[in-house]
């Protein structure tokens, strides 16, 4: 039998994107460092005792919240993860004197964004954007300001930088150290420059594990939800293959029935308190005839092995399989990964 032909990745401009987070990540570390940043954002969020906490965004921006949502719960607040796009329509309520919304958007322009900014009267704002000079920079009382530099389409750097914003974003809320903070971070831009060195191997084993598939999923609970919504997300953006994202949980509630030789399932093993919980599930999927991967750190195929690493840079972590993926599945329909006909950067349109 003939070889199969040699796989072919387009490294156009979505594909440099991937390959420039670990800088993304070092700009915006630096960034968060900055001399009196720390007590400039502490200053912010303890000026008041707030009644209540909002977190909003869209797509990848919003997903990102799942670890910030779970910190604050812990340190005794009780945060609102809501759409933007609900947020202006059915919880404006929610926006009184009493509440601090944090809203994420890495351009600081969709329009959802523009909208919460235009209607929003009392609550005060934290923006959390890679867009300086954005509505959003703009109007909120301050903006945290990711640094990973224009993004060609789909999300990948500022999802990772703004990720990593929020992260000590969480840590002062928890009310830890600066400097062991910053330090736990740090190690963020040495880990995803790690695993993206090896990204040749990555795609060329990821073709061969999912030629053929057309149906895929990512489960995941607590933190790894936002791995499992962006991945979702960014599956159908990049290679425009059917992909839904779910928590561990409801998998078992409905999806398990629709097995079936073109369908593949990605369970994050994710943080310890349900890993046992997720590694079941990935177990019952093989033996009910499931194509299922464990992503985690003992992950038995190597694209989806991920490095023993802080907890707080785990969700960081989580995504880069999901974007080897892209560029496997792209190939092998032989198009460009992030190639969009359709959709735009920036959603403008409600």
């Amino acid at each position: 039998m003939l070889n199969a032909a040699p796989l072919q990745v387009t490294e156009g401009r979505y594909f440099q994107d991937v390959m420039a987070q670990p800088q993304a990540l070092r700009a915006t570390h630096a960034w968060l460092a900055a001399p009196g940043r720390w007590s400039q954002v502490q200053q912010f969020i303890t000026a008041r005792d707030w009644k209540r906490i909002v977190l909003t965004g869209m797509g990848s921006s919003y997903h990102t919240f799942h670890p910030l949502n779970l910190a604050l719960i812990e340190a005794g607040h009780s945060p609102v993860m809501i759409e933007t796009s609900e947020l202006i329509h059915y919880g404006l309520a929610l926006c009184d004197e009493h509440t601090l919304v944090i809203a994420a958007s890495q351009s600081g322009a969709s329009a959802e964004t523009v909208r919460l900014l235009d209607l929003n009267r009392r609550a005060t704002v934290l923006g959390v954007t890679n867009t300086a000079g954005s509505a959003l920079a703009r109007g909120a009382g301050l903006a945290l300001l990711a640094q990973a530099g224009p993004e060609h389409s789909v999300s990948c750097k500022t999802y990772v930088a703004g990720m990593l914003a929020l992260q000590w974003l969480a840590a002062l809320f928890a009310q830890r150290d600066e400097q062991q903070t910053l330090a736990r971070l740090a190690a963020a831009t040495e880990l995803a420059g790690q695993y993206l060195q090896g990204w040749p191997l990555h795609v060329e084993t990821l073709a061969a594990r999912l030629r053929g598939k057309r149906h895929l999923f990512f489960a995941g609970r607590g933190s790894s939800l936002s791995a499992v919504g962006t991945g979702a997300l960014i599956m159908k953006e990049a290679t425009r293959l059917h992909t839904e994202g779910m928590s561990s949980a409801a998998f078992r509630h409905g999806p398990l029935e629709m097995l079936r030789p073109d369908m593949w399932i990605g369970v994050f093993s994710g943080p310890e308190p349900t890993r046992a919980l997720n590694r079941r599930l990935a177990a019952d999927l093989v033996a009910n005839g499931g194509h299922c991967d464990e992503i985690g750190v003992d992950a038995v195929s190597q694209p989806f092995r991920l490095p023993e690493c802080d907890p707080a840079l785990q969700p960081i972590i989580e995504i880069l399989p999901a974007q080897m993926m892209t560029l496997a599945l792209a190939a092998l329909a032989g198009r460009e990964a992030g190639h969009f006909e359709r959709a735009s950067k920036i959603t403008a349109t409600e």
